[in-house]
C-alpha cells in the first residue's frame, strides 16, 4: 500500500551568530525537557507556513528562510506515522516571550547539549547539526524500541 495515515509536525532550530540557540524547556507529561520550538502542521498548510507559525506561537519570534536540515519518524500503534520535519535558521525578528508549552530563552549551543534535554534530544541534535546524517527513524524489533541515524 502506497498510502498511509500520516501526523505531520515540525521542529525549529533558530541560532545566532553568537553560539546560541533559541531552547525551549517543555512542560509536558508525555515530553519534557529542552528542545527546540515547532508543532503540528495543519491540513492544507504549507509546511514552510506552519514552522514560521509554530515558532511565532511559542517564542514570539517571526522567523524567515527556515531550511529543511532533517527529519524524524515512526509507526505509532495504531499504523500510522508520525513525521518531524527539522528546520533551522539564523534569521528572525522580533521580541521574545514565552509560551503556554514551556518557557523560551537564548542558550549556548554547548550550554543546552549538557542540560535536560527532551527524551531523544541528544540524537536529534545531530540531525540539526551534523551534515553527514538527515533521519533520525524509530523502529520497533521484537517489541523493543530501535533507532538509526542515517
Amino acid at each position: 500500500m502506497r498510502t498511509e495515515t500520516v501526523t505531520l509536525t515540525n521542529m525549529c532550530m533558530v541560532y545566532d551568530d553568537a553560539g546560541n540557540v533559541l531552547v525551549q524547556d517543555k512542560v509536558d507529561k508525555k515530553w519534557s525537557g529542552l528542545t527546540f520550538p515547532g508543532g503540528h502542521i495543519e491540513k492544507g498548510e504549507s509546511f514552510v507556513d506552519s514552522v514560521i507559525r509554530e515558532v511565532y506561537e511559542e517564542t514570539g519570534l517571526t522567523i524567515e528562510k527556515p531550511r529543511i536540515c532533517g527529519t524524524k519518524d515512526w509507526l505509532r500503534d495504531d499504523g500510522s506515522r508520525y513525521l518531524v520535519v527539522f528546520y533551522k535558521t539564523n534569521q528572525f525578528s522580533g521580541e521574545l516571550k514565552s509560551s503556554h508549552e514551556g518557557e523560551v530563552k537564548w542558550m549556548p549551543l554547548e550550554e543546552m547539549k549538557k542540560g535536560k534535554l527532551a527524551n531523544g534530544m541528544d540524537d536529534m541534535l545531530r540531525v540539526f547539526l551534523e551534515e553527514d546524517i538527515n533521519e533520525f527513524h524509530y523502529r520497533r524489533e521484537d517489541g523493543v524500541w530501535k533507532y538509526e541515524l542515517k
